[in-house]
């Protein structure tokens, strides 16, 4: 019978072996940074003529939402005001000390409009749901039905955050990780809802106890410190010891108990988890206020949906919007409430950036089964410390929501603001060269803080 001590050695000495064939990672050792990253979908394609780029008249191909096509009742932000008759269209929100223009979808996130900036008049070049989503997070548009590109929460990762015990959580959001020269470390842990993170984390004791775990860990990582020492490629080695060296942690009872959903729900009653619609995204917010917390990830991705509305559904688009801006405000509010957790006496929320975006939107008419179609046009929500707030970047035209003129000096002559553009102005406000992650794009300087 091979006894202990040789079958723990045998093991290691497979694992180094396989590494040495392969090298693991490819990037450079990052420190660990004090800022925090949280990605929100929007899935499904919103109406931005609800939320940030407001439409109350019939003006070109605009059916504004009105009392015969959108229940009003459950909105929080619905001021009626005459459109035809006796027809109620939605008064426009302007905040005091604020250029900013909302329609009803907006929701509670209004009252924090001097936190957060928007993006109007994204040129998507796209009404496909997959593609849009792409374009979106990575830049690029799919090719072969495949992403050809990082998409945003990895790029960011890669940079900042594979000293994390989980650098890069992806709750059913559209993570890519794309690229040669990506540190095996930013592969994102996908999981379809916050729910099973802490069955994903635990472990049958049938076949080995802690103390196996422990000592099968102890030998790995010494011997991946070995080979670091005469190895052409020492990073690789020393990126091996430092994921055996996580494990422990990572699988400790600890994190198995605070992640359950009973746990996230009764840490943080302040989300709906009964909403139709977010319900599971509210508890991928609780997640990530969570981990964060305890310093834990550096990007955190999560889905908030039900905005496809093609077919006699329209009337509850505005509601449906209001419930996924609402999850955004209760979760800026809780980043206010925590404390950093490695910064005395600062906030979460003064070192987390939070990037919104959505596959494309509406168009500004109405289709004949009561719903609206897909447009190719965007707006985005970026709540930073790093950014202008309180302001609204891009446009459309006047008459039928089309992307319109920045007005913004794009080196290519005047156009819109695309995706491209956001992108590379999100990794340019951390100090991270956009064209490693990003074919196309210019950094738009005047949205960044000074």
């Amino acid at each position: 019978m091979m006894k202990r001590r040789t079958f723990l050695q045998l093991l290691g000495a497979g694992s180094a072996t396989l590494a040495m064939r392969r090298p693991l990672f490819a990037a450079t050792t990052q420190a660990p940074a004090d800022e925090f990253f949280v990605f929100i979908h929007a899935s499904g394609g919103w109406d931005v003529t609800l939320w940030a780029d407001p439409r109350n008249e019939r003006k070109g191909l605009v059916e504004p939402a009105s009392t015969d096509n959108t229940d009003p009742a459950p909105l929080s932000h619905w001021k009626p005001t005459k459109l035809d008759g006796d027809t109620d269209t939605f008064e426009i929100l302007t905040p005091a000390n604020s250029g900013l223009r909302f329609g009803p979808g907006i929701g509670d996130l209004i009252d924090l409009h001097d936190r957060f900036t928007v993006i109007n008049g994204l040129a998507m070049n796209t009404v496909s749901h997959p593609d849009g989503t792409s374009f979106s997070c990575t830049g690029r548009h799919l090719a072969g039905g495949r992403s050809p590109a990082a998409s945003i929460d990895v790029a960011l990762t890669n940079e900042l955050g594979t000293m994390q015990l989980l650098p890069d959580v992806s709750i059913n959001f559209p993570s890519a990780y794309i690229g040669e020269h990506l540190d095996r470390r930013a592969i994102p842990l996908r999981v379809a809802n916050a729910g099973v993170m802490a069955k994903s984390l635990a472990r049958s004791d049938a076949y080995l106890r802690d103390d196996d775990r422990a000592a099968i860990t102890a030998l790995l990582s010494e011997e991946a410190h070995a080979l670091a020492g005469h190895s052409v490629y020492p990073e690789t080695f020393e990126r091996l010891a430092s994921q055996e060296q996580a494990l422990p942690r990572l699988l400790g009872d600890q994190l198995k108990t605070v992640f359950t959903q009973k746990a996230l729900q009764d840490a943080y009653p302040a989300f709906d988890y009964k909403a139709k619609n977010t319900g599971n995204g509210a508890l991928g917010a609780a997640f990530a206020v969570e981990a964060m917390k305890r310093n834990l990830v550096r990007c955190m991705g999560f889905s908030l949906g039900g905005l496809d509305t093609h077919n006699q559904n329209y009337k509850q688009h505005a509601h449906t919007q209001q419930e996924i801006f609402g999850t955004i405000a209760s979760l800026v509010k809780l980043l206010d409430a925590t404390p950093h957790p490695n910064k005395r006496g600062a906030k979460l929320s003064e070192h987390t950036h939070i990037l919104v975006f959505s596959d494309f939107c509406r168009t500004p008419q109405i289709n004949l089964s009561g719903g609206r179609d897909h447009y190719p046009n965007n707006s985005a929500l970026v709540i930073s410390p790093r950014f202008v707030a309180n302001k609204a970047f891009g446009k459309t035209d006047h008459e039928q929501v089309l992307p319109a003129d920045a007005g913004l000096n794009f080196s290519d002559g005047p156009r819109p603001i695309s995706p491209p553009d956001l992108l590379a102005t999100f990794l340019a406000a951390f100090a991270i060269e956009p064209r490693k992650y990003l074919r196309d794009g210019e950094v738009v300087k005047a949205m960044l803080r000074a």
